[in-house]
């Protein structure tokens, strides 16, 4: 049997993407660096199926029909590199290697055009939805060569989840030369972070400031997942506040150690913020936090030793719960602002012709930020291609002005019960740092400019025009 897609590496997204593109009515080879791998799921899971087991690369790309399409789900980094090397010598003009791995987009960026200058074809796509979506229907953003893209597109998009009134839109389009398809996967992979800190934070404020139980916790999130916060996250939060530990018979959520780690995604994209000059401050706050949880056994003993308030909120309880609903809303349209900004910031960098409506529409379905929310984006999109930043869309405007008292009341009440709300209160203050015509910055290029010299520009003269002043000469000076 010729097989009409290739795959290397059978850990478990490996092996459920395979069984998705079998399903989806293509022939697959299947090759792993442990063989046994290979014989175990011919076996079990794939047996009876259109599936080749091969047992060397040689006989993988001899198994599938040409022009060849090689799929990589391997660890990211140098084990990429060695695979394609490995690849090489064994495909022909035309053939398409892929990365379907988390990796930097850097690498992507660097792999497209050697990959390209051996003749062969590259692309390196994210791929979000987990195990489940692996296998279901993932939401992916592929890009690199984009002659490759035709090739691909019809195993992709049948394997994509799919959305719309019709249930027959994928969550998988072209997104753009290089490593573009890797850097928004980024991105997805940051706003995720921040996503999942900030319900963390209405959790904990709900919890701490007017003692919601897991019970009420798992109340409050059905409803709030029935209306403009209807997402993935907020449905898996519900029904992880219904989930009872074996052991004890209480809930299980209760008994899980408070510290969370991460595997880079979000910290590349902080990084590679403050490279591009833009304030994606919520990610950046997100990744902290976790770096600040990791911090377990020092926080338990300073815990005895540094006091703060603890008193809990006195006001109505069910106007409280609104308020942070429309916190965690207005919060979440200034990370997801940020993360659009970063996009064109990173677009204009490197040349990529992003499409932000149809980013927007790669994640309405199988990834975890999948929301309602994001046809709203898809809209503001539409509406005005050059959109400076999601807070300037009627949409959103509207949003936040409606949720903005609400918001303030929220954080204000936070700091003053001293429960710790860094996603919450950065989004805030983007948010006013963003909508004031003036900011403090003057004092700081005065300061920049008495001390090292860095010059100025001034307010009524042309952008662009920069001045120094000798400021000990004209200082005051002090009695």
């Amino acid at each position: 049997m010729t097989a009409d897609f290739g795959l290397i590496g059978l850990a478990v997204m490996g092996e459920n993407l395979a069984l998705n593109i079998e399903s989806r009515g293509f022939a697959i080879a299947v090759f792993n660096r442990t063989t046994s791998k290979v014989d175990e799921l011919l076996a079990g899971r794939a047996k009876g199926k259109r599936f080749v087991g091969c047992h060397s690369l040689e006989e993988l790309v001899n198994a599938v029909e040409p022009p060849r399409k090689i799929m990589m789900m391997i660890k990211a980094g140098p084990a990429v590199d060695e695979q394609i090397e490995r690849l090489i010598p064994l495909l022909s003009p035309g053939d398409v290697i892929i990365d379907g791995g988390n990796e930097h987009y850097t690498n992507t960026e660097r792999r497209t055009k050697y990959v390209e200058s051996k003749g062969l074809l590259y692309i390196g796509t994210g791929v979000s939805g987990g195990e489940e979506g692996a296998l279901k229907g993932p939401s992916m953003m592929p890009g690199g060569s984009e002659k490759a893209w035709p090739l691909v597109k019809p195993i992709f998009q049948a394997i994509a989840a799919k959305v719309g009134p019709k249930g027959d839109i994928p969550c998988c389009e072209w997104v753009g030369p290089r490593g573009a398809g890797h850097y928004v996967k980024m991105v997805h992979n940051g706003i995720e972070y921040g996503d999942m800190q900030l319900i963390c934070e209405a959790y904990y404020v709900l919890r701490e400031a007017i003692g919601l139980s897991n019970d009420e916790l798992y109340d409050v999130f059905a409803e709030w997942n029935r209306g403009d916060l209807d997402s993935y996250l907020i449905e898996i939060t519900r029904d992880i506040f219904s989930v009872k530990d074996e052991a004890t018979g209480g809930h299980l959520v209760d008994k899980i150690l408070d510290t969370a780690g991460a595997k880079g995604t979000g910290k590349w994209m902080s990084q590679l913020a403050l490279d591009l000059g833009v304030p994606s401050t919520l990610v950046t706050e997100a990744v902290y936090a976790r770096c600040l949880s990791a911090l377990k056994e020092a926080r338990v003993r300073a815990s005895k030793v540094l006091k703060g308030p603890s008193a809990r909120y006195e006001g109505d309880r069910k106007a409280f719960i609104e308020h942070v609903r429309q916190a965690l809303y207005a919060s979440k349209i200034a990370s997801y602002a940020q993360g659009y900004v970063q996009l064109q910031a990173a677009a204009k960098e490197h040349n990529w012709p992003l499409d932000y409506g149809n980013i927007a529409m790669l994640w309405r379905g199988g990834c975890i930020i999948r929301a309602r929310f994001l046809d709203r984006i898809k809209e503001a999109f539409a509406a005005d291609k050059n959109l400076e930043n999601l807070l300037l869309a009627p949409y959103f405007r509207e949003a936040i002005d409606k949720a903005q008292a609400a918001w303030r009341h929220v954080v204000s009440t936070a700091v003053t019960l001293g429960i710790p709300t860094p996603a919450f209160t950065t989004a805030l203050a983007y948010y006013d740092g963003y909508r004031r015509d003036r900011l403090p910055a003057n004092l700081l290029q005065a300061q920049r400019d008495y001390f090292g010299a860095h010059t100025y520009e001034r307010i009524d003269k042309p952008r662009g025009e920069f001045f120094h002043t000798d400021w000990l000469s004209l200082r005051r000076n002090s009695q």
